[in-house]
């Protein structure tokens, strides 16, 4: 049998990209390399991105196509190009940023989110440049603490690639998974779809020169934690529990994971969150509700820093509701309690920077 190349791009013709709903042909993203020697065809097609969710699925429609139309004993190799510069690797996506601040804690509900925003936004006030990734994709909460519920998020081109541009609120630079979906609808994801969103959020958003990049993790240790160690060299990690027993068990294993010999992430400190009541008429009083100063000595027992203690106000909660963090408040009870936290997360990172090598991230498995 006798190949030619219009015998190809007729095949080609038959197969539409779900894209724009045009053929292979039509759409242009035929490159001009065909090669025909025998029974041997090669030919690269033109994607915009290497992340195009539907490269792999027109790839094997190309070669189906042309076994199909043409002749089964072709053998077909396509090469895939792309018009948009390639995502930096992994290590190398944030070349800008001086810190890399995880904030973890082994369970839900212990106000992890409360203290990655209030951080956030007191290093800001502090005068540090600051960005705050909202990492957990399943279960954003930011945009409501930050009262973005309806931010709209652009793209530009920088460097013939297309970035998103952070929100940017109380001098923190914001993304978020919840600016991209309606704040009442469940993000229902598989692993893998959450992974790439977050990876996204990171290497393809311009977060430019940061001297502290906080990121709010998903409560325990998972794929959405494993994403970010495969990609991010994280500076060091922020425990937060609440003194109770039960919170305590699960902080272990979030230390445990950041100490895991193929991880090696420093424990700047934990953060002692809800460490006791305090009514706003009385404020000289405590009232222990939860346990008295378990991660105190969780700290001491693991021998890391106790970096603050956060009480726990009636004031914390509404202005989390409201979108205002309590951080802004400086003369205020907890405004104070989150500035002394923002001090010691500077002084254990500096001191973390001058002591040891910097992070590598988590070698990824072939």
């Amino acid at each position: 049998m006798q190949l030619y190349p219009k015998l190809i791009t007729d095949a080609l013709a038959t197969v539409r990209y779900p894209g724009t709903g045009k053929n292979l042909i039509e759409a242009e993203m035929l490159e001009d390399d065909l090669r025909i020697d025998g029974m041997n065809v090669s030919f690269s097609l033109i994607f915009e991105r290497d992340t195009d969710p539907f490269l792999k699925s027109v790839v094997k429609a190309a070669q189906a196509a042309i076994h199909t139309y043409v002749s089964p004993e072709v053998n077909v190799a396509v090469s895939v190009k792309t018009t948009q510069a390639a995502r930096p690797e992994p290590g190398k996506m944030l070349p800008q940023v001086r810190n890399v601040i995880a904030v973890s804690s082994g369970k839900g509900g212990v106000g992890k989110s409360t203290v990655a925003a209030n951080l956030a936004v007191a290093l800001a006030a502090q005068g540090y440049k600051v960005g705050l990734l909202d990492a957990d994709v399943l279960g954003p909460s930011l945009p409501k603490m930050f009262s973005m519920e309806h931010e709209q998020i652009f793209a530009e081109m920088r460097d013939n690639r297309q970035v998103l541009i952070p929100a940017l609120k109380y001098g923190v630079k914001v993304l978020s998974i919840g600016f991209f979906v309606r704040p009442e609808t469940a993000t229902v994801w598989r692993g893998g779809m959450a992974s790439n969103a977050l990876k996204q959020l990171i290497a393809d958003a311009d977060w430019g020169e940061l001297d502290y990049f906080i990121l709010d993790t998903p409560p325990g240790t998972g794929d959405i934690h494993l994403t970010l160690l495969q990609n991010l060299a994280v500076t060091g990690a922020v425990i937060v529990s609440t003194p109770q027993q039960v919170a305590l068990a699960d902080a272990r294993k979030g230390i445990d994971m950041y100490r895991n010999d193929k991880v090696n992430v420093p424990i700047l400190g934990l953060v002692e969150n809800m460490a006791w009541f305090t009514p706003a008429e009385l404020p000289e009083n405590k009232y222990y509700l939860f346990g008295r100063e378990g991660v105190k000595a969780l700290a001491e027992e693991m021998g890391v820093p106790l970096l603050a203690q956060i009480p726990l106000v009636q004031s914390i909660c509404e202005s989390g509701d409201q979108g205002e963090p309590a951080a802004l408040q400086a003369e205020s009870l907890t405004g104070k309690a989150f500035a002394h936290l923002a001090e010691a997360v500077v002084r254990e990172t500096e001191r973390r920077n001058r002591q040891l090598p910097p992070t590598q991230v988590v070698a990824m498995k072939k």
